[in-house]
């Protein structure tokens, strides 16, 4: 059943319990009944979001969502990498009930995945960060805010506490400082710090469809706005009319470009003097969980717990960054066997039940989503994001019960035949030292 629908727990702690049957009163109440019954018969799972978020937004800002790099490999490779895996299911196993549930960082949450950090989310929906910040805190599962958000994180916490914020940082300790006391004083509890861009990814699609980093004002902007009235008027007229222009407001400890500027460039090279000596002194200064998100090799997974991180997120940075870069998912073995005593978290590629299945038998803890709920919050706001959330966490429970398994914790090798190109046994830890 929909979340726009269904019942749903008194609050987080109760839906954190990760039970499959709840009962209390409606979640959500900002939906219009024929909007909740067209979100309902359209969009049964996550792939039917994007056709329609596509009809919403203006191509510019569609190309920046859907869009990776070059000539889009990873994001395609990370898919295959899903697909080839196959799943062993055992029967008669007695699974009328199923426990989603898990613990992560000391909090428990209530299905194992969560919302992936989504640069300028405010320009898929009126107050987008805090709409999918609120949604997963609503349905108890996590949520990572993103560092090139348009919302001030400090809005965000007050509205949804207990989000994760996520970081690009540059190579330069005083602004890094800067931010840390920033984020910290906002009352953020789990820092993420992206890894894998020190230059800007090569995103020809997005210059092909006039998107950039503060957006260019053109004719042709202007006539994408107006060919896209709902979005042009629910969305940015709306913002423009209430917060006034927005701006990335989360890159520093200050406040950073605008969104649409003639003139105004946005500058990614302190990035690429980001280093392990940064994140060392990082671990020293930030005294809460300290997540690192980019890892896609054994060896920096090493280096990572060397420098004192509480867990690590497997990407590819959903193909946005380097072209050919190999799928989270064929490396995530070996990483989980180099680092056995950290939670090893995976992103990219991600879109069913079996894809979250199949991560948490190779050994993840739990897995992040990124352009669905993007395209859940384009066309639904918070109504969407719900259904969404929802529609994964159903399918998880359907899918465990046809392998026959009732909890989390069944879930292993044994779940799965993989393919050739993901071994059985990945080497010894030695091997990458």
């Amino acid at each position: 059943m929909s979340a726009l629908h269904a019942p749903a727990a008194d609050n987080a702690a109760d839906r954190a319990t990760g039970a499959v049957n709840t009962a209390s009163a409606p979640r959500v109440t900002t939906a219009t009944a024929s909007g909740a019954g067209t979100l309902r018969s359209q969009v049964l799972s996550l792939n039917d979001l994007e056709p329609l978020a596509r009809r919403r937004l203006p191509r510019p800002l569609y190309a920046y969502v859907s869009g990776a790099v070059e000539d889009s490999v990873s994001l395609a490779e990370n898919r295959h990498a899903f697909a080839e895996i196959s799943l062993r299911p055992r029967v008669l196993a007695g699974v009328a009930t199923r426990e989603l549930g898990f613990e992560l960082f000391g909090r428990r949450y209530a299905a194992p995945f969560g919302v992936a950090p989504m640069g300028i989310a405010a320009l898929f929906a009126y107050r987008g960060d805090i709409v999918l910040a609120q949604a997963a805190q609503q349905a108890a599962v996590p949520a990572i805010m993103s560092g090139s958000s348009l919302i001030r994180l400090e809005e965000v916490m007050a509205a949804a506490p207990g989000t994760w914020f996520q970081a690009y940082l540059p190579g330069d300790m005083a602004q890094i400082d800067g931010l840390l006391s920033r984020v910290d004083a906002a009352g953020v509890g789990t820092l993420v710090i992206t890894v894998d861009t020190p230059v800007a990814g090569n995103r020809e699609n997005n210059v092909r469809a006039g998107f950039s980093t503060p957006l260019r004002p053109s004719a042709s902007l202007a006539w994408q706005g107006i060919t896209h009235p709902r979005w042009l008027l629910g969305t940015f007229a709306r913002t423009l009319l209430r917060h006034g222009m927005p701006h990335f407001e989360n890159a520093y400890a200050h406040r950073g470009a605008p969104i649409l500027s003639s003139r105004v460039l946005r500058d990614f090279s302190d990035r690429a003097h980001f280093t392990w000596t940064h994140l060392e002194a990082i671990r020293r200064r930030w005294k809460g969980t300290l997540v690192v998100k980019g890892i896609l090799t054994a060896e920096d997974a090493l280096l990572a717990r060397r420098h004192g991180v509480d867990g690590i997120i497997v990407s590819n940075h959903g193909g946005r960054q380097l072209d050919g870069a190999i799928a989270p998912l064929r490396v995530l073995p070996e990483i989980v066997h180099a680092v056995p005593d950290l939670p090893v978290m995976l992103d990219s590629g991600v879109r069913r039940g079996t894809d979250v299945i199949k991560a948490l038998a190779l050994g993840a803890r739990c897995v992040f989503v990124g352009r669905p709920f993007a395209y859940a919050v384009t066309v639904g706001s918070t109504p969407g994001v719900a259904h969404a959330i929802d529609l994964l966490q159903a399918e998880i429970s359907r899918d465990m019960a046809m392998l026959g398994l009732s909890r989390l914790a069944d879930i292993g090798p044994a779940c799965i035949r993989p393919a050739a190109s993901l071994p059985h046994m990945p080497p010894h830890p030695e091997t990458y030292r």
